[in-house]
């Protein structure tokens, strides 16, 4: 038990920032970007990386789904369906 204890609190340490460290105004302009390409999302969904925003579970206009990339100036790096 002390083991699985250690791994997850490791796993913690190691996890990716997510909306909650997000500024309001940040959330509000990826909603807005997602909006302008017909997109949607769930902002709990939204990662902090090195590099940018990983926006996962993206349904998009006709009901696809998608994981997003964006930098840090909020520009779309990539899109993979899923």
């Amino acid at each position: 038990m002390k083991r699985f204890a250690m791994l997850t609190t490791a796993g913690l340490l190691a996890a990716p920032a997510f909306a909650d460290d997000i500024d309001a105004e940040t959330v509000a302009k990826i909603e807005a970007y997602l909006a302008s390409v017909e997109c949607q999302m769930d902002p709990d969904d939204i990662e902090v990386e090195d590099d940018g925003y990983d926006l996962d579970d993206v349904i998009c206009k006709g009901g696809n789904q998608f994981d997003i990339k964006l930098d840090k100036d909020l520009n779309e790096v990539s899109r993979k369906a899923e």
